[in-house]
C-alpha cells in the first residue's frame, strides 16, 4: 500500500480503470463502487490476568455488505490484530466482483474481528465468535438468504461451527439455519473439498493459463505447468494447497516458500508438507534441511522463477519491488497482493498477472456448493452415485466383452466406483475456473482497449453487476 492510497482506494482505482471502458452512467458506477452497509461494533470480553485478577478487553468488529444486487451477500470473517474498516470494505468489494466473475449468485461481503487469535484461549475465542454472531443476528447481518459468512485469515471450521450453532440457537426451528455460514466441518453440514478449495482453484487457474500455447510463447515459456519453477508466499491454507496441487497434480517444482519469519530456497524443489511439518515442530520454516535461508521474506518474491504465487496478505508487490520481479506469471492467491502502481510496471514488463478476483475464487465457488447442499438437505451425489456406478460397470463390462481382455481389480474399481461428493465438488470447481478463465481471456483478447487480464476481469464483473441493477429497476 502506498502512502497516498488505502486498500479500498486501490480496489476503486481498478474499478475506475475498467469502468472507463464501459458505457454505463456515472451514477450507476458510483453506486456499484460504494459499500451498501457498514456495521462497526464493539463488545467487552471478560478475562483474567496472570494473577487471576478480572479485567475487560474491548473487542472491535465489523461486517460490511458491499453490494445487494444479488442476495444473500457472501464473504469470510478475518481475525487479525491489524485489520481495520478500510481493509474489510476492500475485501467486501473484491468479493462482489469475484462472485460475478465465476457466476456465483451472491453479493460481496466481509467480516473481521480485530484480535490476534494466538493471544486467546479456545474458550475465549468461542465466546468472541458467539458474541460476534449474536450481534450480527440482532442487526440482520447474517442468515441463509441475507448474509452468509465463511472462513478467512485467522478463522477455520471450528469458528464456522460456533457461528452455525449460535445462529440455530437464536432461530429455533429454522429449517435452513445451517446455510447461514459455509466452511463448516463436514459433520456439521460442510462439504467435501471446501478446506482446500481456494488452493485447488489457484492450481486450475494456472493450469488453464499455462495450457494456452500462444500466451506461453509470448512469455518465453513452454506450454503446460509441468517443470515450471514456482515460488509461493504464505504457507497458510491457500499457499499450502496451491503448492500441493501444483507439485502433485501439475508436476511443477516449488523452489521457494516464504513466510513471516523469512523464506527458504532450494532449486531442486521443496515439499510443502515437509516444510509445514518442520515449521510445526520448530516454529519456523527457516533451517529446513537442504534449503537456503532468506531472512527477509519479501526478498523471495524477487528470486528467479517461472511462476509466483503471492498467497499471504495484500499489498506485497508494490512500485518499490515490481521492477525486480523475475517471474513471468503471477497467480494471486491472496486478496489484493498487487498495488495499481505495481500493476502498471508488471504490465509494461510483459508479466502475465492472473488477478485475485478470479484466481482465488475457488473458496467462494465451493462455499456456494455447500450453501446449496444445506438448502437441499441432501449430500451431493447421494441421489445418483449408485445409479452412475451401475452405468459405469455396464460400460466396463462391454469394453471387456468387446476387447476380450479383463481389467485388473484396481482398474475395475477405479472405473466403476461412481462419483462421490468430493468428485462432484472438484468437477464443479474445475468447470467454473476453466469457463471463467476462457471468458476472461477471450474478452481481453477481443477488446484491444483492455490492457490486461485484471482490467478484463473487472470489466466483465461490472457488466454483470450493472446488468443486475438495471434488471432490478434501480437504474434505467
Amino acid at each position: 500500500m502506498t502512502a497516498q492510497t488505502s486498500f479500498f482506494e486501490n480496489v476503486v482505482r481498478y474499478v475506475d480503470r475498467a469502468a472507463a471502458l464501459t458505457s454505463h452512467p456515472p451514477g450507476l458506477i458510483e453506486h456499484i463502487k460504494i459499500c451498501n452497509s457498514v456495521y462497526h461494533f464493539e463488545f467487552p470480553l471478560r478475562r483474567f490476568d496472570e494473577k487471576g485478577q478480572e479485567y475487560f478487553e474491548v473487542i472491535k468488529a465489523w461486517r460490511v455488505e458491499h453490494s445487494h444486487h444479488k442476495m444473500p451477500t457472501k464473504g469470510g470473517i478475518r481475525y487479525a490484530p491489524d485489520v481495520n474498516e478500510d481493509e474489510v470494505k476492500a475485501l467486501a468489494a473484491l468479493m462482489t466482483y469475484k462472485c460475478a466473475i465465476v457466476d456465483v449468485p451472491f453479493g460481496g461481503a466481509k467480516g473481521a474481528i480485530q484480535i490476534d487469535p494466538a493471544r486467546f484461549e479456545r474458550d475465549e475465542l468461542e465466546r468472541i465468535t458467539r458474541r460476534y454472531t449474536h450481534e450480527l443476528v440482532k442487526k440482520n447481518f447474517i442468515g441463509p438468504g441475507v448474509d452468509v459468512p465463511a472462513p478467512d485469515y485467522g478463522t477455520g471450521e471450528k469458528e464456522m461451527a460456533w457461528i452455525a450453532d449460535t445462529y440455530e440457537a437464536m432461530n429455533p426451528g429454522a429449517l435452513d439455519a445451517l446455510a447461514c455460514v459455509t466452511g463448516k466441518p463436514i459433520s456439521q453440514g460442510g462439504v467435501a473439498g471446501r478446506r482446500e478449495a481456494t488452493g485447488r482453484g489457484v492450481f486450475y487457474a494456472l493450469r488453464e493459463a499455462c495450457a494456452i500455447a500462444e500466451d506461453m510463447k509470448n512469455l518465453g515459456l513452454a506450454p503446460g505447468i509441468a517443470g515450471k519453477r514456482i515460488i509461493v508466499q504464505g504457507l497458510g491454507n491457500v499457499g499450502y494447497h496451491s503448492a500441493k496441487f501444483c507439485r502433485e497434480e501439475g508436476e511443477a517444482i516449488i523452489v521457494a516458500i516464504a513466510e513471516r519469519e523469512g523464506a527458504i530456497f532450494n532449486p531442486a524443489g521443496l515439499n510443502e508438507e515437509e516444510v509445514f511439518q518442520h515449521r510445526r515442530s520448530t516454529g519456523s520454516i527457516l533451517d529446513f534441511p537442504g534449503a537456503t535461508n532468506i531472512p527477509n521474506s519479501v526478498d523471495a518474491l524477487e528470486l528467479e522463477c517461472d511462476i509466483l504465487i503471492p498467497a499471504a496478505l495484500e499489498n506485497q508487490i508494490t512500485e518499490a519491488n515490481a521492477g525486480r520481479i523475475h517471474a513471468r506469471i503471477i497467480a494471486e492467491g491472496a486478496n489484493g497482493p498487487t498495488t495499481p502502481g505495481a500493476e502498471k510496471i508488471l504490465e509494461d514488463r510483459g508479466i502475465l498477472v492472473i488477478p485475485d478476483i478470479y484466481a482465488n475464487a475457488g473458496g467462494v465457488t465451493v462455499s456456494y456448493f455447500e450453501w446449496l447442499k444445506n438448502l437441499a438437505h441432501v449430500r451431493i451425489g447421494r441421489m445418483g452415485k449408485r445409479y452412475e456406478a451401475a452405468q459405469e460397470r455396464r460400460l466396463v463390462q462391454m469394453v471387456e466383452a468387446i476387447t476380450g481382455k479383463s481389467l485388473s481389480e484396481k482398474d475395475w474399481n477405479m472405473l466403476s466406483k461412481g462419483p462421490d461428493e468430493l468428485d462432484y465438488v472438484k468437477s464443479g470447481l474445475e468447470e467454473t475456473m476453466v469457463f471463467a478463465y476462457q471468458n476472461m481471456r477471450e474478452t481481453w483478447k477481443s477488446r484491444k482497449e483492455l490492457p490486461d487480464l485484471r482490467t478484463a476481469a473487472f470489466y466483465i464483473a461490472l457488466e454483470k453487476v450493472a446488468h443486475d441493477y438495471k434488471e432490478l429497476g434501480v437504474f434505467p
